[in-house]
């Protein structure tokens, strides 16, 4: 097993390599990207349950009595509509119509905040929440506070992922609402972060744990999950499963170039009277004028595999646009795709071709998700 010496590890790397995982360096870290192989990870998730280490998510700590204000400026959806227990999908917009990251907000109290960033992401995302921080006056290191380093985190997923799970807590655990936590007492750990949220559409649940809790806990989930066939999935997987949702990945379908609108996120985009956030205005016009481009979904009509940066072009052949996520669908086993194409061939039915080694192969344009359920 190649471990990266300039990398960092997670505290399940040692897990990895003990199951012969194959590693890759990835946003600063060793970490799996297929143990078995991705379509036999992929479906295991979808049928079962699978766990995935996302110890490399980012944990940042926002307390005091200017969390909320702060929160309210800087993410794109509206804190008001939290209340303790509860979890929000939003983005950071940049000042100059793009996106910082897509994060969680997850409200502990009216006071204090958990946002969930990606790894990649974690020294901008820092820099930009301290700095607005700053102009506040609040304090960096308690009141803005970086717990990325000593939190491990675990994502389990799949349909029986709760079911394997309750069994390591005396709580309630089977009724929670999608997007929703609670702090427990799991596999004889107290004060654990148990959440669903899910990146692979298929239900399930994240554990947020201290690193020296790691052991105990990855030990006793696939205990707990042995009965279901419980397995661990590498990155490779959790990218195919998002896929199929139709879910953003930061850094392939938004960055810092594309505004939340024209990734589809304006309902995560909240222009209330009482919100006022970065871009505003920006955003506001965008949405009464409309976007130019969209990003939308697509499944190709003729043989081939949409790979990321491959050009999108139309009837005519002139380059559109460009791939930025596809693969060969494992649950749907067919060629599906996601890109920005310009507003009018965004609807549903639309036809676009994808440009594979010189060839134009024809693509259709499909509502998102891909997956609907088990069909």
């Amino acid at each position: 097993i190649k471990i990266f010496k300039n990398m960092k590890n997670t505290p399940f790397t040692k897990f990895h390599i003990a199951l012969g995982a194959k590693m890759v360096p990835f946003a600063g870290y060793n970490m799996p990207i297929q143990y078995e192989g991705v379509i036999s990870e992929h479906l295991t998730v979808r049928k079962s349950v699978g766990v995935f280490d996302v110890s490399h998510m980012g944990e940042i700590w926002v307390k005091g009595p200017k969390a909320f204000d702060l929160l309210q400026y800087i993410t794109s959806n509206d804190v008001s509509k939290l209340y303790d227990g509860k979890i929000q999908y939003s983005c950071m917009p940049n000042g100059r119509g793009g996106i910082v990251d897509d994060i969680l907000v997850y409200r502990i109290t009216a006071e204090s905040y958990l946002l969930v960033v990606n790894a990649a992401n974690m020294e901008k995302d820092w820099n930009w929440i301290t700095q607005h921080a700053s102009d506040r006056g609040m304090k960096i290191g308690t009141d803005v506070y970086n717990a990325s380093e000593e939190t491990g985190q675990l994502a389990i997923q799949g349909p029986l992922a709760m079911k394997s799970m309750q069994k390591l807590t005396s709580e309630s655990i089977l009724d929670m609402e999608y997007y929703s936590w609670k702090n427990l007492e799991f596999a004889g750990v107290k004060n654990i972060l148990f959440s669903t949220t899910g990146y692979t559409g298929s239900g399930g649940c994240e554990i947020y744990m201290p690193n020296e809790a790691a052991d105990t806990i990855w030990n006793a989930v696939f205990e707990a999950g042995k009965e279901f066939g419980i397995k661990p999935i590498g990155l490779g997987a959790r990218d195919t499963l998002r896929l199929e949702m139709g879910f953003c990945l930061y850094g392939n379908d938004i960055d810092d170039t594309t505004s939340p609108l024209e990734a589809g996120l304006g309902w995560i985009t909240k222009f209330t009277d009482t919100k006022n956030f970065i871009d505003k205005e920006y955003l506001l016009q965008q949405k009464k004028e409309g976007v130019k481009r969209k990003l939308v979904g697509f499944v190709l009509k003729e043989k081939g595999i949409p790979r990321q940066h491959y050009s999108i072009c139309n009837a005519a052949g002139n380059k559109i646009g460009e791939v930025t996520s596809g693969t060969m669908s494992p649950s749907l086993n067919i060629p599906i795709g996601m890109g920005y194409v310009p507003a009018e061939l965004s609807q549903p039915g639309s036809e676009i071709f994808i440009e594979i080694r010189g060839k134009l192969i024809k693509a259709e344009v499909v509502k998102l998700p891909f997956y609907k359920g088990e069909q």
